[in-house]
């Protein structure tokens, strides 16, 4: 990166994230790697606070990043509290979850610890921080009550969750608004305290660097990069597609705000695609076969499959005129640069992360993005 990309990276979000001290739970994970890179390119001083990478092939080993690494489990509610002591973040961004439906069936006490407990362990070790001054809690667009229905569901929704994960996620954010509400009210900031918290939402998100068990995606290219078969269980279930990036660029923004000391953001938000970009699963199967045309698949029996949403999306209205917040990758264009990723993967032993991450801010850029404004 040259000198005047570095310095256009460091003013991305009002330059808020510069030399800021970020901590990021979960950063061995799909979405905690990308994160950290992009918060590493725009100067801040990350740390990381995660359990050992879940997969082989993994993301962050290849990134090569300059942070702080601590392998730590967050129901160790000791450790993390002492590592959050230690390195002072001013803000967290809280990924750290066992974030997969199908194994909270096999799972489900542990679902729950890691993700409300867990959660619970990483607000204590802020509450008791002098320097922490944003928490924002990542949790998912299934936190909702799903009824099926067509609309988008809206932060003002009540939450629910049919499996052990969604219920989990549903009860995080119960949790969280608990805290909230006793201990860091925001009608309250600056007289008994200096924290904002709020939570985040994002629909199906996809990219290079993701190889878990049971996502579409990565079983997409570990069965074609192997010429096998991709198995497919639903191909009528309907989800919101968007690249990695976009909902980053979602929880940056909400920090940035935070950071700010915009008490009215410290709720929770829904960050999830255009109307156009909520597709089935065989439409995208469509979108990887133009990108890799060796890609096939076949459909699988749902006999004794576990239950898993139809249709899912979320209305992003907030976002969009609250923080000003929108989408600048459709489908097409995450499917395409996700696909891409893989094949170079796999094919050429090199990462594409830096040249997509300068591509998608480029977009932005021209999209105007509230976010890339000096």
């Amino acid at each position: 990166m040259t000198n005047r990309e570095k310095e256009s990276f460091e003013q991305l979000f009002g330059g808020i994230y510069r030399n800021t001290k970020v901590l990021v739970t979960g950063h061995t994970g799909f979405k905690g790697s990308w994160l950290s890179m992009w918060l590493e390119k725009m100067g801040a001083q990350v740390c990381g606070y995660s359990l050992e990478a879940p997969t082989q092939p993994d993301h962050i080993s290849r990134l090569g990043l300059n942070m702080d690494s601590q392998i730590g489990n967050i129901l160790d509610k000791d450790h993390l509290e002492h590592y959050i002591g230690t390195q002072k973040p001013q803000v967290v961004f809280h990924l750290a979850a066992q974030p997969l439906v199908r194994l909270s069936y096999e799972e489900p006490v542990e679902t729950f610890t890691t993700n409300v407990i867990g959660t619970l362990n990483v607000l204590e070790a802020c509450r008791k921080s002098e320097s922490v001054r944003a928490c924002i809690v990542i949790t998912s667009d299934k936190v909702y009550e799903n009824r099926e229905w067509v609309w988008g569901y809206r932060e003002s929704d009540h939450f629910g969750g049919y499996d052990p994960y969604s219920a989990s996620k549903g009860a995080t954010e119960i949790a969280v608004a608990s805290y909230r509400r006793c201990f860091f009210h925001p009608k309250d900031f600056g007289k008994t305290h200096r924290m904002l918290i709020c939570t985040a939402r994002a629909g199906n998100v996809i990219g290079g660097g993701d190889w878990a068990k049971d996502r579409l995606i990565p079983d997409i290219v570990k069965s074609t990069s192997k010429k096998e078969l991709v198995v497919i269980r639903s191909p009528g279930a309907i989800r919101p597609w968007q690249h990695v990036l976009e909902c980053l660029s979602g929880y940056l923004t909400v920090g940035w705000k935070l950071l700010e000391e915009q008490v009215d953001c410290a709720e929770g938000w829904n960050f999830g695609p255009g109307d156009g970009d909520t597709l089935t699963v065989e439409q995208i199967l469509k979108l990887v076969k133009e990108c890799w045309p060796e890609m096939d698949y076949r459909i699988d029996s749902p006999d004794n499959h576990p239950h898993e949403a139809r249709y899912l999306k979320l209305d992003t209205c907030k976002a969009r005129d609250d923080l000003k917040w929108r989408p600048y990758w459709d489908a097409a264009t995450a499917v395409l640069k996700t696909i891409t990723w893989y094949r170079n993967f796999y094919e050429k032993s090199t990462i594409l992360s830096e040249q997509d991450l300068s591509a998608y801010v480029q977009d932005a850029r021209r999209g105007e993005a509230i976010w890339t404004k000096s």
